[in-house]
């Protein structure tokens, strides 16, 4: 992203983690997953999410993604990507 478009973003009230993700998604669409995971490790990722990204992806990739789990531990509790019922 250009400085110029990030700077469109924060005039249009995005957040430094919205903009995070805009910048993942733009990674994704270029095909470049490294990238984007790179992003999102930076943001925050609600407990719902980070849920339904263990249902699309599985528990081990999100075990092995380096992302925040913090918020789907708090929720769910420690054992939540082993957990069968979530």
């Amino acid at each position: 992203m250009t400085s110029a478009a990030r700077e469109e973003y924060q005039r249009k009230g995005l957040s430094q983690e919205q903009i995070y993700a805009v910048e993942a998604r733009m990674a994704l669409q270029a095909r470049d997953t490294d990238t984007s995971l790179a992003w999102m490790r930076l943001v925050k990722i609600p407990a719902h999410a980070l849920l339904t990204l263990k249902h699309s992806d599985g528990a081990d990739y999100v075990r092995n993604s380096g992302l925040d789990l913090a918020p789907a531990e708090a929720a769910y509790g420690l054992d939540w990507l082993d957990n069968p019922h979530l």
